[in-house]
Parts: C-alpha cells; structure tokens; sequence
C-alpha cells in the first residue's frame, strides 16, 4: 500500500514540478488535496498547488486584531474588480462591509466579536456566493499589543476618578494610521450581562451609549473633563471608548476603528458617587454580596494554586503568566498588592468556567487573601473566557470584569469593605495540589522518562514519545541525522527536529526545526502559524504560546503541557503531565508512576531492565516506531516525502555510535572535558565528540541543567495551610509550608496563652495547640487568688503550729506534775 500511495504522490509532485498545475480550481476547495492538483497549504512547498489557489485560499495582513472588531485588513495576492461590492463573512454568520482600494486589493473590516482564537472568514463579490477562504485572528484585549489600541493616560485616574482627591481633565491618545480619516468620532460603548445566570437566557451584550466628540481632528490625542452621565447610561459601569472615522452615523457596528481597552466608567456615573464615593461603593457591594449568595459555588471545582512560585513557573502545562502581574515586566500588580507574580489557570473549570489566580510575594511563597488584600483569588468568570465563548460567563475578559472585577472596585478599591469581597473570592492554598511530572528529549536525542531514568537513543525516524490511550494524548517525536559542522558529512549520532501532538479531536500541533530562519516553525493541522504579531493563540482544543522564535510552549484541556526550545542547531523537548496521568502513559518516556524498574518497556512488553545497555535500549526505541496512519507529521517537501512517509518509520540501514569515542588524540577531548562537568556530564561529552561540536555539547549540558531546575522546581512541597492570628493579637510570618515557622504576639492589655510559635510539619501538620490571647485583668485575678491561697495558707499553718505547740506546753505540764506526784 505504501508503495502504491508512493507512486502517486511521486507522479503527481513530479507532473507539478514539471509541467505545472492546470484545470481544476480552488474555489470553494481550500484545505482539500484535489486529482490533478492541491488547495491544501503544503501545496506551497510541494509546488503542486492548482492555478488559482492563492487567489481563492486568502491570507490577511495583519492577520489578527482586537475581539471588539474595527481592524481593516487587506486580502493577500487575491485581485478584485473596482467595481466589486466586497463583504467579508466570520463565522458563517456575521456579515461585514468591505471595499476595493485603488490597487485592485480587496479589504475587509473585522466585527465586534463575543471570542477569541481563529475564525472562518469567507468573502465575497457579489454578496451571495462566498467563494474566497481564509482565517482571522481575534485576540483578547489585554493580550492585544497597546500599540494597537486607544491608550488611557493615567487609567488610575480613568477608574478612580469621582473618589476623594481624584479629578480634573483625562486624556487619551491613539495611533492615527489605525483610523484613516481627517476627523473622528470618539463614542462610548457599555457592556453588561442579562438573564437568569447558568441558563439559555443568559445573554452578554456590547452597546453604543452616547459620544464624547464628534468631528473631531484626527491628531491621535483627544483631552477632557467628564461630566455626570444622562439616564440611562449612567447605569453602565463598564465600557470601552471607540474612535472611528466620523463620516460614519453614530454607533455603528463594525466599521473601521480603534479601541481602548475595557474598564471601570467611574468617570461618568451618578452624582450620588461623587458626592459619596465610599458609601456608593458599599451599596453595590452588599448588592453584590446578595447576587452571589443566590448564585451556586464554584470554588469547589477549581484548580488548587501551586505552593511556590517557582511551581507556578514551572507547571506551564496548566498555569501561565497574568498578564496584569508579571515579574518579567516589573511586577506592576495593580490589584494585587504585595505581589510580585500572578499566575492564572489555563483551563476554565468544568461546569461553571471559572477561574483560578494565584499570586506570590518576593520570596516566592503565595500571598492569601486571608493576609493581605493582594492575595490570590478565584473568578467566577475566566478571564481569558472558555470555549464555546459566546455565552456568559465565558465571554473573553468582559465577564471578568463583571463579576469579579467591578465587585473588586465596588468592595476594596472604591470603599474599605474586602471582607464582602473575600467571603466570595477566599484564596486556594496549595494542600491539595500536586506537581507535575516532567519528561525530556534533547541532545543527540538523550531522554529522561518521567520517573527519571535516563538513556540514550539514537534511532533515526518516527516515534512515540508518550502515548496515553486513557486520555486519547499522543506525542510523537521526530529525529534526522546530525552532520558534522566542519566537512558537512553525517556523523553516527542523530537530534530530534519535530515533534507533534494531539490530544483528544484537537487541532494537531507540529514543532519543528526552521533551518533556514534559525528558529522554530509551528505547524496547525500543517499549515504554518506566525508569531509576529500575536504571542499567544486560541486554538481548538489546544493553546499555543512562543513569546520568541526559538520558545513555544503547547498546553492542553487536560493539563498537560509540552515545552519545545531550539538550541544551537538542535530541538529539546520538555513533556509535562499531571497526577490524572498516573499509570496511562507509554512509550520512550516510559510508564508514569514513580517506578523507574517499568520505564522501558517496549511496544509489545518487553522490558529492559539496564538503560546503560546500549543495544537493549536501542532495540526498545525502535519498536516505538510509529505508522504511516497513525502520523501526525507534516511531509511537505520532497526530503520528508522520501525520508519518512516513504521510508520505514525507524530506519535500520543507520547504525549510531553506541558509546563515546575514546581517542586520546582528538584535539576536542579536552575541550570537552573542560565544557562536560558535573551532571549530565556524559552526555555532553558524547555530544561534542561523536557530534564534533561544543556548541551541540553545549546545548545538551544547557538542556540537562535546564530539565533538572524544572524537576527541583516541581518537587512536592508540604503545605499545612493558613493559620489564624490570635484574637487581640497578631502572627509574624505568612508562608505555611514545612518547615517554616509563624509567630504570635499579643496586644497590649493581652496575655498569650499557648504556645508562642508553631512550625509546619512534614505530616501537614503545625506543632502545637490553638494559641490565644486572653486580657490581663483575668491574669491579675489569678494572681489575687495565688496570693490570697498563699496568705490563707500560711494563716493555716501558723494555726496548725500554735496548737502543736500549745498541745506540747499542755502535755509537758501534765507530764511534770505527774513526777511531782510520784516524788511525794
């Protein structure tokens, strides 16, 4: 079979190479692979693309923009007639206006849309048929760059502004090339969320309130003094601010246009806030108290927070950086005071998709919200929302911001009342939670399973890395032979240079070597995703993240997580699974479950009981060989057709070098012992010298190093959790893991009664009992009594003696007048 789907693909790669595709057509074919020709991406590189495929399978420039719509963005290679009435369809529903530029290029207008992540865009010429495909990103507004928004001067003042002390003019700016035309107009838009929550009637609504300015000159800078809203707009609490070209009426949807970012409308609510800000603030707070005792509890499926910074860093498969709080960036935590990181979870939660946050202070223990107003704290809405989005509470950012946010602002930043807030919003600690566990692929390849056995193997093809039938997750990984950097000639060792993913009916993930750009080339269902613009993507079923070309970090509904990073030339891959994981996992990772004695097993169960045997642990990596139906590799050129969809999937004409070359003349030997030190130290020497490179010895010793700060970063730490301060006291210290310990003092006028401090055990336990601080005048009485007991007592037995002494006088006297008697 093989050899026949061999034949055809030649044929036809051979035809289109040659001769060049004609007759069939892509319209309305994008993403299918036709009898003559392709409209499928990989046709690019193929060169087996049919005629028109450019022109009907559209990309964009810029690809992506802002979830509240507005970005013009032109129609790549594509030619339209200038007399063409242009409409651009998202999501098979929503119908935007576009237009013919005087060179012939078609433009579309992205909408105001309820998700993020890519979206179907089908366009249009005649307004019915909409034969022309292609994608568009919609991207979070907090994840958006700010060069592309409206930029709030000052947005404290912006969301203060009507409390005590804050006033006076606001400003903001905006780059004009993102609004083309002379004059503008500059509207505020409200959102708010309506209906009986957790049901069908629960609708999420964005809306046109009024306008600041009209007409006004388009210098990107705009400056006034709000005023006190008319009815009803006045009742919107939060909102953006839109500037579109003012040959537009007012309010209208979906035209060309920037956008601030959403926030608090302090500027334009009620005089009665002005007036009171703090008892405004309170009001609302209790009201929201009530909401939320009638609505159900999700605290109970969230995720548990990490116990350290480090672990939160570290467990990238289910936590990541938020954004509003992040050490990388100077630690500005606006709503979270005293910290230096915030993390949040990736996923929702199940049922109610909520969220979960967690923040840390400088020594990288978690702050709680039971210590500080800048502790962790659970959202009700994700604010990164959750699939199907369009429905509250899933609704990207906004629903954060209302049941989360607001209240925030209602309880703790407008009005001294967080203990309304925090009844709600109380911290996860970390008692429940349990680390990773973490797999690694590097160097020549060199593995590290996840229970930690560590081996070597230098198979050149296709294989399983993990495989968990239980949680329908594949990682398969791909490895080529390496070249000596000097002549240019194979050497006997090989690297891996893909690898590729899935989880469940996700889109397939592929990471692979980009040798042309030095860099990492991510692949989605195999088409080629760009970074330029957008760091962070929503996919289907799969989150994808690469701040830099040579870093992408790919994370899953299930929580696990996997870290591809490029160095010197070669590929290390970091597989990171949770708990759920335990005993479901098979292939050149090994079996999870904390027994090194069953991590190579092969394919058909057989076990190698010695990973230093370098031919039993090679036979046992090849029988991890995937199969050409079951790849989720991408053979997109000529090389990958014949070296691997072609060829067997573990090639055994190559025969690697089974240990390090030991020539006592080889001028890299002592380099590599220089360079090759401490742990790790074998497989870096054997990189740089059956490699003949440092920089690959490198690489792999910086690969090792890294793996093992991930392990130490991972390890499981003992929580004993929150401990209370005393009643008319107060505790020093707030981490509560083994080891530490807390301290109590009481107020003047208190006596402490227990024990002084108590320290957190390895059982999860703290030392000691309860520790109380009671008032002195009890203290003063107790002493009266041991006074008064003591006088008492001494009375008593100054008593007892007079009558032992009178007693004896008595008896003495009868005793002499008795001899007197007896001397008569």
């Amino acid at each position: 079979m093989e050899k026949i789907l061999r034949c055809g693909l030649t044929a036809v790669f051979l035809f289109s190479y040659f001769y060049g595709i004609t007759g069939q057509t892509c319209e309305g074919q994008c993403g299918k692979k036709l009898d003559t020709c392709s409209c499928h991406v990989t046709c690019i590189s193929l060169e087996n693309c049919c005629d028109n495929f450019k022109e009907f399978c559209v990309d964009t420039f810029p690809y992506s923009g802002s979830i509240f719509g507005g970005t013009d963005f032109v129609i790549l290679n594509a030619t339209f007639n200038q007399n063409s009435s242009v409409t651009c369809r998202f999501n098979r529903g929503i119908v935007t206006e576009g237009y013919v530029d005087a060179e012939s290029r078609g433009h579309c207008i992205s909408p105001l849309l309820y998700q993020t992540g890519w979206i179907l865009l089908e366009i249009s010429t005649d307004g019915t048929t909409y034969n022309r495909q292609g994608s568009w990103l919609s991207v979070h507004p907090g994840k958006l760059d700010p060069r592309f928004k409206v930029t709030l001067v000052n947005s404290t003042q912006w969301q203060y502004y009507g409390t005590p002390n804050v006033g006076g003019t606001l400003r903001m700016t905006w780059n004009t090339s993102l609004v083309r035309a002379e004059n503008v107009n500059l509207e505020l838009w409200g959102y708010r969320e309506e209906g009986e929550a957790y049901s069908e009637s629960w609708t999420a609504e964005w809306k046109y309130l009024y306008s600041l300015v009209r007409g006004y000159p388009n210098n990107g800078n705009f400056t006034f003094v709000p005023s006190v809203a008319d009815k009803p707009f006045l009742d919107w609490e939060l909102g953006c601010v839109r500037v579109s070209p003012s040959a537009y009426p007012d309010g209208k949807r979906d035209v060309h246009a920037v956008w601030s970012e959403d926030h608090a409308l302090a500027w334009h609510l009620e005089e009665k806030f002005r007036e009171n800000s703090a008892a405004w603030a309170l009001d609302k707070c209790i009201q929201w108290d009530q909401l939320e005792k009638s609505l159900p509890s999700f605290l109970d499926e969230t995720i548990d927070c990490p116990c350290t910074l480090a672990q939160a860093r570290a467990d990238t498969g289910r936590f990541h950086t938020d954004y509003g709080c992040d050490i990388e960036k100077g630690s500005v935590c606006t709503y979270h005071p005293g910290s230096v990181h915030c993390v949040r979870a990736i996923q929702a939660s199940p049922k109610y998709a909520a969220g979960q946050q967690c923040c840390y202070d400088s020594t990288g223990a978690q702050v709680l919200t039971s210590d500080s107003i800048g502790g962790s704290t659970p959202d009700r809405g994700h604010d990164w929302g959750s699939p199907p989005y369009r429905n509250p509470p899933r609704i990207p950012g906004a629903s954060h911001w209302v049941y989360d946010v607001l209240s925030f602002y209602y309880c703790c930043l407008w009005s001294d009342n967080c203990h309304y807030y925090f009844t709600h919003r109380p911290s996860s600690d970390c008692r429940t939670y349990t680390p990773p566990k973490a797999g690694a692929v590097f160097g020549d390849p060199h593995l590290i399973t996840f229970d930690g056995t560590r081996y070597t193997f230098n198979g050149k093809g296709e294989y399983s890395l993990v495989v968990s039938e239980a949680k329908h997750f594949v990682v398969q990984g791909r490895t080529e032979q390496l070249t000596d950097p000097q002549s240019g000639a194979l050497v006997s060792a090989t690297k891996l240079s893909a690898v590729a993913m899935r989880e469940g009916e996700s889109d397939v993930i592929e990471v692979r070597l980009d040798q042309l750009k030095d860099s990492l080339q991510v692949l989605r269902k195999q088409m080629p995703l760009s970074f330029t613009e957008q760091t962070w993507m929503d996919l289907k079923g799969v989150f994808v993240f690469s701040p830099v070309p040579h870093n992408v970090t790919v994370m899953f509904p299930s929580g696990a997580g996997v870290e591809v990073r490029r160095r010197e030339g070669t590929m290390a891959a970091t597989v990171l699974l949770p708990e759920e994981f335990r005993d479901t996992t098979q292939g050149l990772l090994g079996k999870m479950n904390d027994d090194p004695k069953d991590d190579l097993v092969s394919s058909s169960g057989n076990t190698v009981p010695d990973a230093s045997n370098a031919e039993e642990v090679y036979t046992f990596g090849a029988s991890w060989a995937i199969l050409n139906e079951s790849s989720l590799f991408t053979y997109d050129s000529k090389y990958l057709l014949d070296s691997y969809l072609f060829a067997p999937k573990h090639d055994p004409a190559f025969s690697p070098a089974f240990a390090i070359p030991d020539n006592p003349d080889d001028p890299l030997l002592n380099e590599a012992s220089k360079l090759c030190t401490g742990g790790g130290s074998k497989f870096c020497r054997y990189d740089t010298l059956v490699a003949r490179s440092l920089s690959v010895g490198n690489a792999t010793r910086v690969s090792f190093n890294s793996h093992a700060t991930i392990a130490e970063d991972l390890s499981a730490v003992v929580s004993c959790g929150w401990i209370t301060s005393p009643s008319n006291g107060e505790k020093d210290g707030t981490t509560y893991l083994q080891g530490f310990t807390v301290k109590f003092t009481c107020n003047t006028g208190y006596v402490l009664q227990g024990p002084k401090e108590r320290t957190c055990q390895s059982n999860g336990q703290w030392t000691g009992e309860l520790t109380q601080c009671t008032a002195e005048s009890g203290a003063g009485n107790n002493t009266l009594g041991i006074v008064l007991g003591i006088v008492i007592g001494a009375i008593a037995l100054a008593t007892i003696l007079t009558v032992i002494i009178l007693h004896s006088r008595k008896h003495k006297r009868a005793t002499q007048k008795q001899e007197e008697d007896e001397a008569f």
